[in-house]
């Protein structure tokens, strides 16, 4: 059905898009399947904002067997990107009257029946003010959450939430309100684009008084990508929306010590991830280019000591550890406040991120997925225990 027929529901769930005839046809079929079962008395629509695909991404999305799930798809207004469309589905399922949105990827291959539940009922049953995804992902996809967002989000806001910006969402009002009251400066920004799902993460932490859960949902299987080949763009996106909240949140996360665990919601949904091939020789190729080539700025930007090191593992032919990459990052984060340098500081952090997924996949090549994990988990402490450092950094170059 191409149309709304009612004027208000309860459960919108939002599909961006963007060249996906692939795969979200059967996005919108899993979606309809789980608000039938688990949500039958519920008013359901789906709505699919996109960007303007030329491969028949709205065809596809409307091909799809409904059963009385209405259907909606949109062009979205604004600057390219994945945000502008969350932002148009929020638009839209506020006039709604919508009590949750659930966010899902148009790319995905593994979501189930029950991934609707999971998103939907901690907002109707326990209050929660946002959901996001758990899920069991391959030890090399998501390295830009896995190396950065989830461990300085920790320990920033003493939230733990596994997956940060993993894509899917439940949403519920007050989060709605929330991003559709913001100004439109805002959305004049990376937010618009891959950083929405930190922001909108950041904001649900920092902005509302309802509880955030995570939902089990087993593996993820979608596009994945190679992070030495893709991923430049996303990180430079993600990681620079993560960097200007630290400013608009400073007076709070100077005060968070430690972390609390956000509730999982459902069973442990047991999985195995598809295979990801990465090119460890690309990215190490990439690191010692990307520094070579800012060589003044890394040491005016790092410090001697932190230059000297980098600069040695040239030599040694060896990668960022955990040490040494904490100390990157905060100091960079801690620089980001200068407007001016802030294109700068991103395109010094790529490469270095680079020689961080080096060293990642270097240590666990031979690592089954839970070994693997227990890595990341090591990087997220060392995060939280030297974040005196951080503030000490933050406060100096204040001066």
């Amino acid at each position: 059905m191409s149309g709304l027929n009612h004027t208000s529901y309860d459960i919108v769930v939002g599909i961006p898009s963007f060249n996906n005839a692939g795969t979200i046809k059967y996005v919108v079929e899993t979606s309809v399947r789980g608000l039938n079962q688990f949500f039958p008395s519920l008013r359901s629509c789906i709505l699919n904002s996109d960007g303007g695909s030329t491969d028949n991404t709205e065809g596809a999305f409307f091909s799809a067997y409904s059963d009385g799930v209405d259907l909606l798809s949109f062009k979205y207004r604004g600057i390219s990107g994945k945000g502008s469309a969350m932002r148009s589905i929020m638009e839209k399922a506020r006039s709604l009257n919508a009590k949750v949105v659930v966010f899902l990827d148009s790319d995905l291959r593994s979501v189930e029946p029950f991934w609707i539940e999971r998103l939907v009922n901690p907002v109707l049953e326990k209050n929660a003010a946002y959901v996001t995804p758990y899920y069991v992902r391959h030890k090399y996809d998501g390295t830009i959450t896995n190396s950065i967002c989830y461990p300085l989000t920790t320990a920033l806001y003493g939230r733990k939430l596994r997956q940060p910006i993993g894509g899917d969402f439940g949403v519920g009002r007050e989060i709605i309100d929330y991003c559709t009251s913001v100004p439109d400066n805002t959305w004049n920004s990376d937010v618009s684009r891959f950083g929405i799902d930190i922001w909108m993460t950041t904001s649900a932490v920092n902005e509302v008084k309802g509880e955030i859960y995570q939902a089990a949902l087993g593996t993820k299987i979608h596009d994945v990508k190679d992070p030495g080949k893709q991923l430049g763009r996303m990180f430079r996106e993600v990681v620079g929306t993560l960097f200007s909240l630290m400013q608009k949140y400073e007076s709070r996360w100077k005060h968070v010590k430690g972390y609390t665990e956000s509730p999982i919601y459902g069973d442990a949904v047991v999985g195995e991830p598809e295979p990801l091939e990465v090119d460890l020789g690309n990215m190490i190729l990439k690191f010692y280019e990307g520094i070579e080539n800012q060589k003044s700025f890394v040491k005016e930007i790092l410090g001697p000591e932190i230059f000297e090191g980098l600069f040695l593992l040239r030599k040694t032919d060896a990668m960022i550890e955990d040490d040494l990459w904490v100390r990157i990052v905060y100091s960079i984060a801690s620089s980001y406040r200068d407007e001016a340098l802030r294109e700068r500081l991103i395109e010094l952090l790529v490469p270095l991120y680079f020689g961080r997924v080096a060293y990642f996949v270097s240590k666990t090549e031979s690592l089954v997925q839970e070994d693997a994990e227990k890595e990341t988990e090591k990087l997220l402490e060392k995060f939280v225990e030297t974040k005196g450092e951080l503030i000490s950094i933050w406060e100096k170059n204040l001066g």
